[in-house]
């Protein structure tokens, strides 16, 4: 296939070096954005007289129909193209004849292709975010049948201070919520047209750039042409944010690999989000979780990478840009496969209440509530907390619990301690006594599912 750009070259390009150039088979993927720009750029041309009426209703009408066999796959992309651009641009002239040689007129490459990935990341954002809001739904409706299943906190993975799994869990839809909005205000940020800027100094012709800009929905255009086709930031940006989300997806995922385990068996997983061994009969992976885990490494790695291709690049455009969109592209495809299966995951999940409940009853996560008991019958805190790291010890040595010394025992380490110890120290009350906004207490809990759900419904 002939290059549109041949003119000043002496000899075709060599194969191995146009199959090393080409973009098609990634970039293809933008075939329907690519056409929607050309007939916003095919409309501006007319509008501001570059192109008369006639010739933009052809041009227009056939990309049309290109978009149309493009996607009945009557027509195929060649792969064979440089890229989709080019691709477009030539079935367009082989159908329309000089008119479709027009269409490029008063613009590049640079910030077509700039406009392409503009328009393509935007709709795919949109699309994250509606699976986000999803799982994070999913989460506080199982918080809400939790509220009162009491479980161990943990620091260190060591068992620190009784919370219920509701609290837990919507931990990660606090999680989820932050990376709607980082994803929206990426979104934001991005919505400027690069249309206008040319290959990177605009263009002689009169083109009306706010124009184009309200023809494909952005708030208006980008200020620089430099800037407009060297930019990458928003790509960046979102490499970013889905890195953060899928490092969220490994962290609940890395429990849920955890709790699943026999050494935990808080949550039991569904037999269709699972896998067995070709081997031990009586296993029940838990591969899903497993793979999460693992897709987020390969995630951050496409971040890392586009960071890597942008940090030395002079202005303006260079063609180690066109490394931005593999990795982009594949960030977004794991992030929309994991969250795919993740959720129904979720949803399938057994909480099994009862196994949280007793592990809670052991490991003394009521301790720092038996040093606060001693702290309002008036003991500083300081010596609250040795007080009560001697009954820790002191329970150790005998194997028991700290519900299980007798009064006497307690008295034996200070005579603050009084019959109300025992009410005071229980799980429940501890629970119920942490009110401070935040914190574990059932009806705070409770608050903050109502919250979450508000401000997930203003995502929709």
């Amino acid at each position: 296939m002939a290059k549109m750009w041949e003119g000043r070259f002496k000899k075709c390009v060599d194969g191995v070096v146009n199959d090393f150039n080409s973009s098609v088979s990634f970039d293809m993927r933008m075939y329907k954005w690519d056409i929607t720009g050309s007939i916003a750029h095919a409309k501006m041309l007319a509008k501001v007289g570059i192109i008369s009426e006639e010739e933009r209703d052809v041009i227009v009408n056939e990309l049309k129909n290109i978009l149309s066999d493009i996607e009945s796959g009557e027509l195929v992309i060649d792969m064979n193209a440089e890229d989709i651009h080019m691709f477009v641009e030539e079935v367009l002239t082989k159908r329309v004849g000089s008119v479709g040689k027009k269409l490029h007129t008063a613009r590049s490459r640079n910030d077509q292709v700039a406009l392409d990935i503009k328009l393509y990341l935007k709709e795919e954002i949109d699309n994250i975010v509606s699976l986000v809001r999803e799982c994070a739904e999913v989460v506080t409706d199982i918080a809400e049948e939790n509220l009162e299943s009491v479980m161990p906190g943990y620091t260190h993975l060591q068992r620190a201070q009784p919370v219920t799994f509701a609290h837990y869990i919507m931990a990660y839809a606090h999680m989820f919520s932050r990376d709607i909005s980082r994803l929206r205000d990426t979104k934001e940020r991005m919505n400027f047209s690069p249309l206008g800027a040319g290959a990177l100094a605009t263009t002689t012709y009169d083109i009306d750039r706010e124009f184009t800009a309200k023809e494909l929905g952005f708030y208006g255009v980008t200020k620089n042409s430099i800037d407009s086709v060297s930019d990458r930031d928003f790509v960046l940006e979102l490499a970013s944010d889905i890195a953060l989300l899928m490092m969220h997806l490994s962290r609940m995922s890395e429990e849920i690999i955890l709790f699943s385990s026999w050494e935990f068996k808080y949550i039991e997983l569904d037999d269709a989000y699972a896998t067995g061994s070709s081997i031990m009969p009586q296993k029940k992976n838990p591969d899903i979780a497993e793979l999460v885990r693992g897709k987020t490494g390969r995630v951050i790695g496409d971040m890392t990478g586009l960071f890597a291709m942008m940090k030395g690049l002079p202005l303006a455009y260079n063609k180690d840009m066109q490394e931005d969109k593999e990795a982009i592209f594949d960030a977004i495809d794991n992030v929309k496969m994991c969250l795919k299966t993740f959720i129904p995951m979720l949803k399938t999940m057994t909480v099994i209440k009862e196994n949280m409940l007793s592990a809670a009853k052991k490991g003394f996560i009521n301790a720092t509530d038996v040093a606060d008991y001693l702290v309002k019958k008036g003991m500083p805190f300081r010596d609250a907390y040795k007080a009560t790291g001697n009954l820790v010890k002191y329970c150790i040595d005998k194997g028991v619990v700290l519900e299980e010394l007798t009064l006497g025992e307690f008295k034996s380490v200070t005579d603050s301690f009084e019959d109300d110890v025992y009410e005071a120290i229980d799980l429940m009350t501890c629970l119920k006594g942490r009110k401070v906004i935040g914190g574990p207490n059932p009806d705070t809990v409770k608050t903050d599912i109502e919250e979450v759900r508000k401000e997930l419904e203003r995502y929709e």
